[in-house]
């Protein structure tokens, strides 16, 4: 089954099941555009990354925004549509594909997609100039976002590893203090540090609390290891052998290398509950809790309040 098309892939579709000059409904249109692709059914759900829309919905969304912005269509209420004249004339002089190189032979649409410097309305077709030419641009605005976000978290966490690399295992020690005490375990970070790296028995580099009254603790080992370094099963072994010696049935492995195939499998086997945190998860938690970052700058995204919007009797 072929995966959700581009945004502009639906551009010539869209204006098809719509050439009848009848009004369209656009949650009709995108269930009918669905099936012209052959959509499988996890396809036809899989989210954006927000978890509040459907890729196929937002692709659909957007080709439709284009081609009005163009004059090809024209919304005349909520979720509804009519094809134009104009975009008629576009499906007989284009036999192939419907895009954005296309829809910029129109005036208004190039105004809408690059608007001049310094006016107050920015369109929303201007984030789309920040990663190349538009005829080239085949993610929507959401889409581009979420790659610019994932690209400079994979930096980051890159930077945050070398900068570790750099420090003693003292400081290690500590970061894993505030990552489990951001993460909201073992209490106050004062009475975290009292327990982690002082026990050393048997590969227990620290005690930390589960919950607030003790009721259940959780057995850490911290080892910084340079990324080539693998933690392998032996390792993994040793630390099962030493919770059963403390009579311990959790325990965390934190690390900033990796761990290999076989030490995976076998936390995943042995009685005790361990959790594996490799360098890359670690640094993914850095960043969910804020632990060696601070926030440089927030975007806000607003959207059309749409229950403003509805007219009421009274």
């Amino acid at each position: 089954m072929p995966e959700v098309p581009d945004y502009q892939s639906f551009m010539r579709p869209l204006l098809e099941y719509g050439a009848d000059g009848q009004e369209k409904n656009l949650k009709d249109a995108i269930l009918a555009l669905a099936d012209r692709f052959s959509l499988a059914p996890e396809d036809r759900e899989r989210l954006l990354p927000s978890g509040k829309q459907t890729i196929l919905s937002n692709r659909v969304h957007w080709a439709r925004t284009y081609l009005d912005k163009a004059g090809a269509l024209r919304r005349t209420k909520r979720s509804h549509f009519v094809v134009t004249d104009r975009g008629r004339q576009l499906l007989a002089e284009n036999p192939g594909k419907i895009g954005v190189k296309v829809l910029r032979q129109f005036p208004e649409f190039v105004d809408f997609q690059a608007p001049k410097a310094g006016t107050a309305d920015q369109g929303i077709g201007a984030e789309l100039t920040l990663v190349g030419p538009v005829e080239e641009a085949m993610a929507t605005p959401e889409e581009t976002m979420q790659a610019a976000e994932e690209a400079i978290a994979s930096t980051l966490r890159t930077q945050l590893l070398n900068r570790i690399q750099e420090l003693s295992p003292t400081f290690f020690e500590r970061l894993v203090v505030d990552l489990i005490v951001a993460m909201g375990y073992g209490g106050t970070r004062r009475s975290v540090a009292q327990r982690l790296g002082k026990s050393g028995d048997e590969g227990i580099d620290g005690i930390v609390n589960e919950d607030p009254l003790g009721l259940d603790v959780v057995y850490i080992q911290a080892k910084r290891y340079a990324p080539e370094n693998t933690i392998g099963r032996e390792r993994i072994q040793q630390f099962a052998g030493a919770l059963v010696g403390q009579g311990a049935t959790k325990g965390v492995f934190v690390t900033t290398s990796s761990f290999s195939k076989g030490a995976v499998e076998y936390a995943q086997r042995v009685p005790q509950r361990i959790i594996l945190i490799d360098g890359a998860e670690l640094s993914r938690l850095m960043i969910q809790y804020d632990v060696g970052v601070r926030r440089e700058r927030t975007i806000e995204i607003k959207r059309i309040d749409l229950d403003y919007f509805e007219e009421t009797d009274g």
